[in-house]
């Protein structure tokens, strides 16, 4: 089912409309609480009641607006629009009473693009299975550093409503939108957007890899300036081709490779633009140095192409990419560096829940221990240990789904030795720093980059990455000694 197009077309036409929304939490609030504020008739169904829901509910009911908890399923009578959180399947029972009723259903990401003010600020949109969150980021730096007035908003946990409808002015937005958002969203229409990746994830929600594509594939609809994608990944260029653009848009690669004309690349570890030039045939703009990406790893160094991309679409000055790429700083839990203990250097990659993620995490390293397991999510492991195996010393392996990656590993690494840990109180990823340090040598990475979801043991990946973060500083703090002149008391 394809959410429909039409429905209130301003803010003013939404007043006295009978508007359900689907669900509470960080978006469903703000999106009762906007509606309510338009003089829509607002009712919120949530499938569960605990606490948390009780609260919120509270607080809408103070508006006037109606809540039903407990109940998910019924569309309510005389309902003519839904509006549903990012979390909610599209097979749900009553999204497919809307359909039969003919009432259109958006997400918040879709009403948020129909109430922009007259000269909203134009979207860069950034999509993918993995990379979306960083590469939105880094382009924020960059636009920021052109002196434009900018923000990273939607998936990134900034509310594009609260944007759209606050009084804060944009130049420009750099906008991470998931599948799920795209799914809900008929008739947003970005400037330009890139697509950074395509590989099986969240399956069970869309149904198919097919499906999951093509809600992915819906950033590219409409684009005016470039449709930016992956020269590596063909069905990212598969996608472009199938997009209905604006006359004029032009499709734009980036590569790891040095770049044909309109292309993004690297020459001679330099990070080049052949796409917004004179004569591409026969020129390039050097934009910046790999070392000016942090971390440098090479997926990485593809966000900063990408990012670069789209801001080079907006016509942002080639200095201002290099600014940017050196002002950004990643989130936690991302390639990230804890600390050198007896030669071996200790990564924290807890974001890289499944297995591409992963895959681009294991490449950026020689000689690697690597920490891996939890809820596999329906993943399969095979490709990515056939992929890593010549870069893994040993494996120390966790969580409820950890026989999956041995048994890949068996298939595709069998010279890799694999050490299991069969506990998951809050002293396991202790446990398994301790576990990877023994087997580790001077020169090797003890590399956190799970393959899977953290749930079966953490409350999230943060947590995950914490853990493992605060048992590498207490291994090198143990490694370190007393502290000089701590010894015995002088005689």
């Amino acid at each position: 089912m394809t959410a429909a197009a039409h429905g209130p077309q301003s803010a003013e036409e939404f007043k006295g409309v009978a508007v359900v929304v689907a669900g509470l939490g960080v978006s469903g609030v703000p999106a009762a609480t906007v509606l309510h504020g338009l003089g829509a008739r607002v009712t919120v169904v949530n499938g569960t009641a605990g606490d948390k829901q009780r609260a919120e509910a509270a607080e809408l009911e103070a508006l006037g607006v109606t809540v039903r908890l407990g109940d998910g399923d019924t569309l309510p009578e005389g309902t003519e629009l839904v509006v549903t959180t990012p979390g909610w399947k599209p097979v749900s029972p009553l999204f497919l009473a809307a359909e039969e009723a003919g009432v259109p259903v958006w997400g918040d990401v879709e009403l948020a693009w129909r109430l922009r003010k007259p000269g909203a600020a134009p979207w860069l949109a950034v999509t993918g299975t993995n990379g979306k969150t960083t590469t939105t980021r880094i382009l924020a730096a960059i636009l920021a550093a052109a002196g434009l007035r900018t923000a990273a908003v939607g998936n990134i946990g900034v509310s594009l409503l609260d944007v759209v409808l606050g009084e804060q002015e944009y130049d420009v937005l750099a906008v991470e939108l998931s599948s799920y958002q795209l799914h809900w969203a008929p008739s947003i229409r970005p400037h330009s957007a890139a697509v950074l990746n395509l590989a099986p994830d969240h399956l069970d929600w869309h149904g198919s890899m097919a499906a999951y594509a093509a809600d992915k594939g819906r950033i590219y609809h409409g684009n005016t300036v470039a449709c930016v994608y992956n020269a590596a990944d063909p069905e990212t260029e598969r996608l472009v081709r199938e997009a209905d653009v604006e006359e004029g848009c032009r499709a734009i690669a980036f590569t790891l490779d040095a770049p044909r004309p309109s292309q993004f690349g690297v020459v001679d570890g330099l990070l080049v633009d052949r796409a917004f030039v004179e004569d591409r045939a026969n020129n390039a703009q050097e934009l910046a140095e790999t070392g000016d990406v942090t971390p440098p790893a090479p997926h990485n160094i593809a966000n900063a192409l990408a990012a670069a991309a789209l801001a080079r679409a907006f016509g942002v000055a080639p200095a201002a990419v290099r600014e940017g790429l050196r002002a950004f700083t990643p989130d936690a839990h991302r390639i990230a560096e804890v600390a050198t203990v007896g030669g071996v250097t200790y990564v924290d990659d807890s974001k890289a829940t499944n297995t591409h993620a992963a895959e681009a995490s294991l490449a950026s390293y020689p000689s690697i221990v690597w920490l891996a397991g939890g809820l596999a999510k329906g993943a399969e492991f095979d490709e990515l240990a056939a992929r890593a195996a010549g870069r893994l010393r040993a494996a120390v392996l966790f969580g409820a789904d950890r026989a999956l990656i041995r048994e890949a590993l068996a298939r595709h690494a069998p010279q890799v030795p694999v050490t299991e840990l069969d506990r998951t109180d809050t002293g396991a990823m202790s446990a398994a720093v301790a576990m990877a340090q023994d087997l580790a040598q001077p020169g090797d990475t003890v590399l956190l980059a799970p393959a899977c979801a953290s749930m079966d043991m953490f409350t999230n990946y943060n947590q995950r990455g914490d853990m493992f973060a605060d048992a590498v500083r207490a291994l090198a703090d143990a490694s370190a000694g007393p502290a000089p002149g701590a010894g015995a008391a002088e005689g």
